[in-house]
């Protein structure tokens, strides 16, 4: 059978941050389980070199995943090699004919094919024969092969449906984590420069003797984190941009200039409380979603199979018939040499007959096939609940994800704003020596974390909701 807005530079992200990054990356994080990549990698391919132009929104992204995705592609040659086999099989509704003709030479002694008399000459002979035959009862096994095929033809394109599903949320990921990327490089690169006039004012005062030589130093250590930082962040998104472009199956080295359009996307404390019934959900998603109908198009696929089986059990009545003639060159006493085609047309012969085959004792072999049908489909009615209960808890987990991520981006942004006002007064007595540079860098980096949880917070919920938004029936990059 077969963008992300950026942060008003209230603070910075440390190397905290990029540690989460690179621990738990995005798509991991917020990606619907199970998801697997519906592809190979595009290096490991011989696929044609496109350069992109342009910068690249998330629906163009999928639309062009889509299109030229290596699995996508090989479960639409499944559909038609499907497609075949329905053919096939309807076509063993027809009667069989087959032509057969034959040319011999004999020496020495032997029987004439024709006249059964003994001969030792050279005899050149032909034999023509056609036959025909038509199955005209067999337990409705052909009639239950054709809607089984056609069964798993429908499931086989709902699979295509399904790969498509999965590349779309697989690049929507990727798509969102390599703008995250982008954001930290952009704020650690901001704090890097903060830094460095900080470090200027630190000399100034040092100058003047208000402050001790250590604080300088102190300064310049945090600058040595911050760079370093700036470092890991670039390296993560250079990893991001590969494996988005990879989903896309592009040459990374024939798109150096590949850029994101950064859509415009809304902070989650914009909008009201996330609410859902995840049972209406899951309902409503249930009757869209195509592993869903391809799992109930395979448990009533393994039903024919069952029915199948069984029509083993009947006798099977076959209508055959034949025509046959022949040609000898060896002259008999009966027989005078005649021409070629006068011969054909003297030794002309039809058969016409019924043939019934009753099944009695074959080892048992319709029976155990019978039996294991009926475990094969068991095993089906379990696949398919077991798939609604995934779909079930893929939705319950991303309404659960959205909405802690929401929450926790509301908390995260107080906590930002209380940061920033305690990292505001720790600069004022940090300028005039009454904080250490150690004590000021805690402040700074506690700060940076917490930029760093809200910038988490606001992408889970983002992608979340755009997950729960794709159940509902519409479209990921709105």
């Amino acid at each position: 059978m077969t963008a992300l807005s950026t942060l008003g530079w209230r603070g910075g992200v440390t190397l905290v941050a990029l540690a989460l990054l690179a621990a738990q990356p995005l798509a991991a994080q917020i990606a619907p389980q199970p998801a697997p990549p519906a592809s190979p990698p595009a290096a490991a391919l011989a696929t044609p070199v496109v350069s992109a132009t342009g910068p690249w929104g998330l629906q163009r992204a999928i639309d062009y995943a889509l299109a030229h995705n290596i699995g996508v592609r090989l479960n639409q040659l499944t559909v038609q090699d499907n497609a075949q086999v329905l053919r096939q099989s309807k076509a063993a509704l027809l009667p069989t004919a087959n032509l057969s003709i034959t040319q011999a030479w004999q020496y020495g002694t032997s029987v004439n094919p024709l006249t059964f008399d003994f001969q030792s000459q050279t005899v050149r002979s032909n034999n023509v024969s056609g036959n025909s035959q038509l199955v005209l009862f067999q337990g409705f096994q052909l009639c239950n092969t054709i809607q089984r095929n056609a069964l798993d033809l429908q499931a086989s394109e709902a699979d295509v449906q399904k790969a498509r599903n999965d590349l779309s949320l697989n690049v929507a990921s990727a798509f969102l984590q390599a703008v995250l990327a982008q954001e930290l490089v952009r704020a650690n690169q901001f704090y890097v420069a903060r830094d460095q006039d900080q470090i200027a004012r630190t000399k100034l005062l040092l100058q003047a003797g208000s402050i001790p030589e250590s604080t300088l130093l102190d300064s310049q250590s945090q600058l040595a984190t911050d760079e370093l930082n700036v470092v890991n962040a670039q390296n993560q998104a250079i990893i991001a941009r590969l494996n988005l472009l990879q989903l896309l199956n592009l040459d990374p080295v024939a798109n150096p200039d590949f850029r994101m359009e950064v859509p415009d996307l809304p902070d989650p404390d914009e909008e009201n409380i996330l609410v859902l019934n995840t049972n209406e959900l899951f309902q409503g998603a249930a009757t869209r979603q195509p592993e869903i109908k391809a799992a109930d198009l395979r448990v009533l696929s393994a039903g024919r199979s069952v029915k199948l089986a069984r029509g083993a059990y009947y006798p099977r009545l076959i209508l055959a018939g034949s025509i046959f003639s022949g040609f000898s060159s060896a002259p008999t006493v009966i027989m005078l040499p005649q021409h070629y085609w006068d011969q054909l047309n003297h030794n002309l012969g039809q058969q016409v007959q019924f043939a019934l085959s009753i099944p009695l004792l074959n080892g048992l072999q319709v029976r155990t096939n019978v039996q294991r049908t009926l475990l094969n489909a068991q095993q089906v009615q379990l696949q398919a609940e077991q798939t609604r209960l995934t779909l079930r808890q893929s939705i319950e987990q991303a309404y659960a994800d959205a909405r802690a991520a929401q929450l926790q981006y509301a908390a995260s942004k107080r906590q930002v704003a209380a940061l920033t006002t305690t990292q505001r007064n720790a600069e004022i007595r940090f300028n005039n020596g009454l904080l250490s540079g150690t004590e000021f860098n805690v402040t700074k980096n506690n700060l940076n974390f917490a930029i760093s949880n809200q910038l988490q917070a606001k992408y889970t919920f983002i992608f979340r909701r755009k997950v729960l938004a794709f159940y509902d029936g519409k479209s990921l990059a709105h």
